[in-house]
């Protein structure tokens, strides 16, 4: 009986360790950390041997396969130790898609890739394709491969998902943008970055399809330099296209295998030139699998977004609480800045992932009237930004920097929680960090 170990007893680990054993392997789960009760539960019932707070290496060593968790780098001793004893290392989205023959439709990039995963999730549903959604983003993937039989799968996969795949090949592969982020992975360079996002289009051929933004030239240049098998189908706010997705004046115009689709872009429900890029994406997947035009503009008209992200909270004496918890980036709060339509009371601060703010001073000269900082150390953020803000306070509780906000904010206001950093100092993760936000803004 083959071997393997997974490495991390989080969502994706549990699931493949439930695979693996419907697979016929022996599994043995091994967690640095403590597991939480709900997997320990969920491995007792499927009989699997697991450990925490420890790694057993003579258990490890004899793996014929080994899956470890996105969160552990590929630097750590374990795991170069491994790599030298020729144990394949590989990641949860590798190991579940050698289980299912579902059509896959792979989605990564630096921001926008929840909200396209959701939207293209969406359209296919409402088109009744059977489809299941996992990856970066809800259920995992493994553990629904284990128990569900859909047509497709919308998966969003992360950088570091990407890193560990060996054959993996969507049939449809979107990269949204690709933005400096999590460089402390890659040895502090961008080209590794970029050449993992890339990995998703790697395994496809010719009978595959890359959908990416054109009007991005990290992309752009990686593409000319280091082609790919697949389709290109490109989409543009700047340029019209022979095949792709563009605007012309108010219409997003799909032009896919000789089809041409035209939707209004005043019926999106979601706001802003970033969702547009958004829909352009998830709209192309849609027709390349065959929806119904009728059907994918009805779709893009009733989606309700991702939690987290530009998500209107509540609006107390006439000024507006938006919860953008899920900006961990400085990119994905520049987006947020650029569709505020209001002078803002912006939140910001984190851990740092080696941020340039210079790209949002833009912003924060148009817009920001006073800015929060909220956590740890905000050394970086009062550097960047101390001497154009015309207020500047600095908090160590998400309750204390809302009624900070709540002071400052006048009729008409907008406050904003855009981050740009990660959460793990003050809270265990994005959605616990707005969470926090919403309760204090009910406890006003």
């Amino acid at each position: 009986m083959k071997k393997l170990v997974v490495l991390g007893g989080g969502e994706s680990g549990v699931g493949t360790a439930i695979l693996g054993k419907q697979q016929g392997y022996s599994v043995f789960v091994s967690d640095k950390g403590k597991i939480k009760e709900k997997y320990r539960n969920v491995l007792a019932h499927f009989g699997i041997d697991w450990e925490e707070e420890q790694h057993t290496e003579v258990l490890i060593y004899n793996a014929d396969l080994v899956m470890k968790s996105p969160g552990i780098p590929d630097s750590v001793p374990l795991v170069k130790q491994l790599v030298e004893k020729g144990i394949p290392v590989i990641s949860e989205i590798e190991f579940a898609s050698r289980y299912t023959t579902a059509t896959l439709i792979g989605i990564t990039g630096s921001n926008g890739k929840t909200t396209t995963t959701m939207l293209t999730n969406h359209i296919l549903k409402e088109g009744d394709m059977v489809v299941g959604m996992a990856g970066n983003i809800g259920d995992s993937y493994a553990k629904m491969v284990a128990e569900t039989k859909p047509d497709y799968y919308v998966l969003e996969i992360s950088s570091f998902q990407l890193d560990g795949i060996v054959d993996f090949r969507p049939h449809i592969a979107i990269i949204t943008n690709i933005t400096p982020d999590h460089l402390d992975r890659y040895d502090y360079e961008f080209t590794n970055y970029i050449a993992s996002k890339f990995r998703i289009a790697q395994n496809q051929t010719k009978e595959d399809y890359l959908i990416y933004d054109a009007d991005d030239k990290v992309i752009v240049n990686w593409l000319r330099e280091h082609p790919v098998e697949s389709n290109l189908i490109p989409f543009s706010l700047e340029n019209e296209m022979e095949e792709g997705v563009f605007l012309r004046e108010n219409n997003i115009i799909i032009r896919i295998k000789n089809n041409t689709i035209e939707m209004k872009t005043d019926a999106l429900a979601l706001e802003g030139k970033h969702n547009l890029k958004n829909t352009m994406a998830a709209s192309a997947a849609a027709t390349l699998i065959g929806i119904r035009k009728e059907t994918i503009r009805a779709s893009i008209r009733n989606f309700q977004g991702a939690e987290h992200r530009l998500e209107k909270v509540l609006k107390i004496h006439h000024v507006q609480y938006i919860n953008d918890s899920k900006a961990t980036n400085v990119n994905a709060t520049y987006y947020a800045l650029e569709s505020m339509k209001t002078p803002t009371v912006w939140i910001v601060g984190g851990v740092d992932k080696g941020n340039d703010y210079s790209e949002l001073m833009p912003f924060v000269r148009e817009k920001v009237k006073a800015i929060i900082c909220l956590g740890m150390d905000s050394s970086k953020i009062v550097d960047a930004f101390g001497n154009i803000a015309d207020l500047m306070i600095e908090t160590y509780a998400m309750e204390e920097a809302v009624k900070v906000a709540y002071k400052i904010a006048e009729r008409g206001d907008t406050v904003l929680l855009s981050p740009a950093c990660a959460s793990f100092d003050l809270f265990d993760n994005y959605e616990d960090r707005g969470n926090q936000f919403k309760e204090a803004i009910k406890n006003l």
